[in-house]
This record gives structure tokens, C-alpha cells and sequence, in this order.
């Protein structure tokens, strides 16, 4: 038999130290899980923890090194869950973890593990590190340290992030076709302006004729482009640089965001995934017992939408002030009848965060719909404007054209 010396922390999140007895390390853990305590980290006094001073140099990381990709943090989770679930000590597990391809993501662990080596807690150390783990990650982490269910907090983590990657890739699908359409009738403006029309310019000036004024517009835009292109994009930079010095100010960034979900085609979509994310997470936080407000403004920041964000920050200062959820969220004008009358129902049976799994599956349907109707929706509008420059181009380029034929003979 052996003494381990561990250091862990008990059901009710408390930090706990001693020494126990066993025949190897994996029969201490087990030892320590059948007393409710999960383990941070143990071995024997004399012994060296070569996972943890393996590869303790910070990873070279600058600004040209990639970001850390969502499909890094999911198998992250993933990892971790499987890890706490058959009680590996977290800073081995930790450790053992970055090794990951991602530099950015493999800095910010050793940082992590270095930070719990000096007797942090997993999320304070995570949370040193917003740009990878953000608020919600954090907090669920947090909370999953303080009811002893890390590998349930990690589970979750996974599948919330599984389901986000998911939109993502339906989304970037579904724009692909236009978008290509779209830097195709960019490349083709450019091409006209620099090389076709010049080209009729010159035959127009030989003839000496009277031109219409479609094709005085086209030549005169031609021309702008060529020799003065400077102007045009002076005056780019310049909208560009006050657009984003109007977003970074609170009203604005606000504005900007309300004007997302109010945009034509895609505002629609866009609203929904956000009230889908809302609902998710709401859910998450509040099946993890973090307290509705706190939920609340964890899920705020999480929105990545400041009009949104600040609805949901409305609806947490008026449940303060002791309202009811199913009347606020009534009051934000944000939800459909059907979600209103799933939120009541699940406040007046206390399974609220079982509701609003169901309301975030029924708004992760709607957009998953018009996800693929979104091309659809979108060829129509293309197809006019490639209507509109063909005839633009048939009215300035060739009706001069058929008029010279029609006096040379």
C-alpha cells in the first residue's frame, strides 16, 4: 500500500486536502469517488508530475496565429468529459490536453494548468482567457465545479457547441451559391468599366454622333472609375471608418445590431437563431442551478447581439423587481404566442429549463427550414440584377450602336 497525498473538492464545491491509502493511483481515485470528492490533483510526495512539466513552455502566439476553431473547443469538451467522468485528476487531464494542434488553444491551457498548480479553480483559470472560454463557458464550468458535476457541465458544453457548429455550417452552405453569384457580377462591373466600355468610348468619339443619356452615364461612370479612382476610394475608406466609429459606441452597436434582425431576406433568419441560442442556453444555465437573473445577463453576454442583449437585460431588471418570467417575456416583444404559452406552461409546472429546450428546438427547426429555402428566396433577386445590368449595358452600348448601323446605311 501506498499514501497519495491528493488535493480535490468535495459535493458542496469546497476545496479539500489529505493523504489515503491504496495499492496504485487509479485505486486512490476510486477511493476518493466513492467519498463524493472530486480529485484536482494527487500522487505521491516524492513523486513528479511529468504530464504537467512536459511542455510547460508557452507556445509561440502571435497575431498572425489561426483562432482557436469551434470543432478545437467541442472536442475539447468532449475530452474533458470523458476524462472527470472516470476521475482523472483535473490538472493531468488538462495537461494531458495540451498537446491539441491549436496553438492558441494549447497556450491557454498550460496557462490554465499553471494557474491551478497555485491552487486556482478550474474556472477562474479558464476564465482568464475570454477570448477562447467565454462567459457561458466559464459559468457552466463554475457551476459544475460547485455541485460535483463537472462531466455533466462538460457534456452539456459539448452539445451546445455541436448545435451552434451545426448553424454555422448550414448557414455558410446556404450562402455559398450567392455569394459566388454576387463576386461574379462584382468582377464582371469592374471588367466592363475598365476594359469593354473604354473600347466603345473610342468608337463613339470617331463617329462624332449624338450618344443617349444611358450611354453618356455608362461612359461617365467608366471614366470616373479610370482616372479618378482615387476619389471613389477615399470616399469608401472614409464611410468605412466612420461606419465603424458609429458601431463601436454602445447606441450604435445597438442600432446596428437591430438593424440585422430587421433586414430584409435574412433578418427573419437571423432573429430566430438568436432566440434559438437565448433559449438553449437559458435552458443550460438554469438545468446547471445557476439562479434566473444570474442566467439571465450570463446569457446576455453570450448573445453576440447588443439589441438582443439588452431586451434580455430589460426582462432580468423587471424579474427583480418581481415579475414573473412568462410576463416579461410577454412585455420584450421578442417571442411568438406558441413560445409565450410553452414559457407559462413550464413556469406553472417548474420545468421551465425543460421548455425552453423545447422552445430552442422549435426555433432550431424554423431556421434550419430557411436555412435551405434561403437560395430560393435569394435567386429571384439575383436574377434581377443581372436583368438590370444586361439591360443597362443593351441600352447604353448597343442602342448607339444600331443607330450608327441604321445612318451608315
Amino acid at each position: 500500500m501506498q499514501a497519495f497525498f491528493y488535493v480535490g473538492r468535495n459535493k458542496q464545491g469546497d476545496e479539500v486536502k489529505g493523504k489515503i491509502e491504496a495499492s496504485d493511483e487509479g485505486a486512490a481515485v476510486k477511493l476518493l469517488r466513492a467519498q463524493h470528492i472530486t480529485p484536482i490533483d494527487i500522487g505521491t510526495k516524492t513523486q513528479k508530475k511529468a504530464a504537467v512539466t512536459s511542455g510547460t513552455k508557452n507556445a509561440d502566439v502571435n497575431f498572425l496565429t489561426p483562432s482557436v476553431k469551434l470543432g478545437d473547443l467541442i472536442i475539447f469538451c468532449r475530452q474533458m468529459y470523458s476524462l472527470t467522468k472516470s476521475g482523472i485528476p483535473i490538472i493531468r487531464s488538462v495537461a494531458g490536453l495540451a498537446t491539441t494542434k491549436s496553438l492558441r488553444l494549447q497556450h491557454a491551457l498550460k496557462d490554465v494548468v499553471e494557474h491551478l498548480e497555485k491552487g486556482r479553480n478550474l474556472s477562474s483559470a479558464l476564465s482568464q482567457h475570454p477570448k477562447i472560454f467565454g462567459q457561458l463557458f466559464v459559468s457552466i464550468v463554475h457551476v459544475g465545479e460547485n455541485t460535483g458535476q463537472l462531466d455533466s457541465a462538460f457534456l452539456q458544453l459539448a452539445l451546445y457547441l455541436e448545435r451552434e457548429q451545426e448553424t454555422r455550417k448550414q448557414i455558410k452552405s446556404a450562402t455559398r451559391y450567392p455569394s459566388f453569384v454576387i463576386m461574379a457580377l462584382a468582377a464582371a462591373f469592374i471588367v466592363m468599366n475598365i476594359f469593354v466600355i473604354p473600347v466603345f468610348a473610342n468608337m463613339f468619339t470617331k463617329f462624332n454622333s449624338e450618344l443617349p443619356l444611358m450611354t453618356q452615364i455608362l461612359l461617365g461612370t467608366s471614366d470616373f472609375i479610370l482616372n479618378q479612382w482615387y476619389i471613389l476610394a477615399s470616399i469608401l475608406l472614409v464611410c468605412i471608418f466612420i461606419t465603424k466609429q458609429y458601431i463601436n459606441t454602445q447606441n450604435g452597436r445597438i442600432n446596428w445590431d437591430h438593424w440585422k434582425i430587421q433586414a430584409p431576406v435574412v433578418g427573419d433568419i437571423v432573429e430566430r437563431s438568436l432566440l434559438g441560442r437565448f433559449a438553449r442556453s437559458f435552458s443550460m444555465m438554469l438545468r446547471s442551478g445557476v439562479p434566473l437573473t444570474s442566467a439571465l445577463s450570463l446569457v446576455a453576454d453570450a448573445m453576440d447581439n447588443a439589441y438582443m442583449g439588452d431586451r434580455i437585460l430589460l426582462m432580468r431588471r423587471s424579474i427583480e423587481k418581481g415579475e414573473s418570467l412568462s410576463r416579461v417575456a410577454k412585455s420584450s416583444g421578442l417571442f411568438t404566442p406558441l413560445v409565450l404559452q410553452m414559457i407559462a406552461v413550464g413556469e406553472e409546472t417548474g420545468r421551465v429549463e425543460e421548455l425552453l429546450a423545447e422552445v430552442a428546438d422549435f426555433y432550431e427547426r424554423e431556421v434550419e427550414y430557411d436555412i435551405k429555402t434561403l437560395t430560393s428566396k435569394i435567386e429571384p433577386i439575383l436574377i434581377s440584377v443581372v436583368a438590370v445590368m444586361v439591360l443597362i449595358l443593351a441600352l447604353g452600348i448597343f442602342t448607339p450602336m444600331w443607330d450608327m448601323m441604321g445612318a451608315i446605311r
